[in-house]
């Protein structure tokens, strides 16, 4: 019986497909990994709750400070955006507060410059929806949350705040 060389046996060629696609398979789940993590910024520093007075002073009227903007309760470092949200910038009335009723509205009437939803259409809810996921959480980081989102008006814990359930809260982070 004569010896078939190893590249020709026809015994080991499924083996050496099957090893292929496998290694094939690693590079595509590597690859898109890479992708999904930088779909989301993760914030550098743990997660805080600021108050209505301390958001304020990320307003972008000093050049020492990060800019501060929040949107549905959830405050984002927009500064890497100053040419939109910086002093004297187009934007500029919409940071240093919650504008969630503003960014719905798509309006900068300094009425609209409050984190109240009440009477919005679905329309607008739904545009909220989309600018929060598709643009703010996807292109700044998430630096904390506002106190009217995890406290009550009377500073009671709400209830209905789950942390697990926030975008890049973890448990372990503090406030």
């Amino acid at each position: 019986m004569t010896e078939v060389p190893y590249q020709t046996r026809p015994d080991r060629e499924p083996a050496m497909a099957t090893a292929g696609v496998c290694v094939l398979f690693i590079v595509l789940c590597a690859t898109f990994a890479e992708e999904v993590k930088l779909k989301y910024k993760r914030a550098t520093k743990p997660v805080r709750l600021f108050t209505e007075e301390e958001l304020k002073r990320y307003d972008g009227t000093q050049e020492e400070q990060p800019i501060y903007m929040a949107v549905k309760g959830v405050v984002f470092d927009v500064t890497k955006g100053k040419e939109f949200y910086g002093k004297d910038a187009p934007y500029n009335a919409l940071v240093g507060k919650d504008s969630t009723r503003a960014v719905a509205k798509m309006s900068l009437d300094p009425a609209d410059l409050t984190s109240d939803t009440s009477g919005l259409t679905d329309e607008q809810l739904e545009s909220l929806d989309s600018i929060f996921e598709d643009t703010y959480k996807t292109k700044y980081p998430i630096v904390g949350y506002t106190a009217s989102r995890i406290l009550n008006e009377d500073g009671s814990p709400n209830e209905d705040f789950k942390p697990e359930d926030q975008p890049q809260f973890q448990i372990k982070d503090e406030f």
